[in-house]
């Protein structure tokens, strides 16, 4: 099913601005100093805070406002298509085999069958990505688009009346740089899967014009599985989600700390070898990212 059969559902799309580029097929230093100067203790009215920002809201909201949670309730199926050099396709298995390690409750998997997928990413040089989005959207929206957010890359979801996401897109330009790339992936991926929003008061978050990071962070993290818990429901209110925050907030503690521990021991055995070709079979399990902007349109 494409995005123009989805009926009494709202597009957002997400953009990332003005990110830098870093050294090709080595682990950016940029990655490297912001993983290890990563605050990873926070508090739980810091998160709470976070994700009542990150989750509820989104800019340039058109119709009225709905402050609700927003996420699939079934398997991401997501189908990349490469139309740049160099190809990433390997990279963004990476990062998705990374994000489902560190989201409980998240069945997310590259699939080879575009009918099979319910999120696709497209994979474009940067000279391109203009005219890609002009092509998908139709030139007044890309003009929008362009205008309001001057994108780097972007990001979109449709959803249905309650508030499911049932289709998500990214474009990605692949020739901008390591840790580009990277910023770009991380943060829209993720905010394909619910994480909307971007808020300069959350200094903590990939999901802030202000921040770049290049990988997933811990505390994206926390908000990422706090949305994919089971007892969290697409469309339910703050006021819902803040009445449960008690019991689910302990559950998520237990996974984020427990899963990165696990990915730093597999880091300290993994062989040298695997660390190196583009950051794929070595990518570093937590990821973080970039400036962002969004805007949310009716489809």
């Amino acid at each position: 099913m494409s995005f123009r059969r989805l009926t009494q559902t709202l597009f957002t799309l997400i953009a990332v601005t003005s990110i830098g580029n870093g050294p090709a097929n080595a682990e950016s230093p940029d990655i490297s100093s912001r993983r290890a100067s990563e605050r990873k203790d926070f508090t739980n009215d810091e998160i709470r805070d976070g994700l009542f920002k990150i989750a509820f809201n989104a800019e340039l909201q058109v119709g009225a406002p709905a402050e609700r949670v927003r996420k699939f309730d079934e398997p991401v199926r997501i189908f990349v298509i490469s139309k740049g050099l160099p190809d990433r396709r390997s990279e963004i298995a990476a990062i998705v085999d990374d994000i489902r390690a560190r989201v409980n409750h998240l069945d997310v998997a590259v699939v080879d069958d575009r009918e099979a997928a319910n999120f696709t990413v497209t994979l474009v040089a940067e000279h391109d990505l203009r005219r890609t989005i002009r092509a998908r959207y139709g030139s007044d929206r890309a003009s929008q688009i362009q205008k309001s957010l001057s994108p780097v890359c972007l990001s979109g979801i449709g959803k249905d009346k309650l508030y499911r996401i049932r289709r998500a897109e990214v474009i990605l330009p692949v020739d901008a740089g390591e840790f580009a790339f990277y910023d770009c992936a991380y943060e829209e991926l993720l905010q394909a899967l619910g994480a909307i929003n971007d808020d300069r008061s959350v200094p903590w978050t990939m999901f802030n014009d202000d921040v770049q990071m290049g990988f997933f962070d811990v505390y994206d993290q926390y908000l990422l599985n706090i949305l994919y818990d089971p007892r969290v429901h697409a469309g339910m209110t703050k006021e819902e989600v803040d009445a449960i925050l008690p019991e689910v907030l302990p559950t998520v503690r237990a996974w984020v700390g427990n899963s990165n521990v696990a990915s730093h021991a597999d880091a300290r055995h993994a062989p040298d070898t695997d660390k190196t070709p583009a950051m794929t079979a070595g990518l570093p399990r937590s990821i973080s990212a970039q400036n962002n902007s969004r805007e949310n349109l009716a489809n």
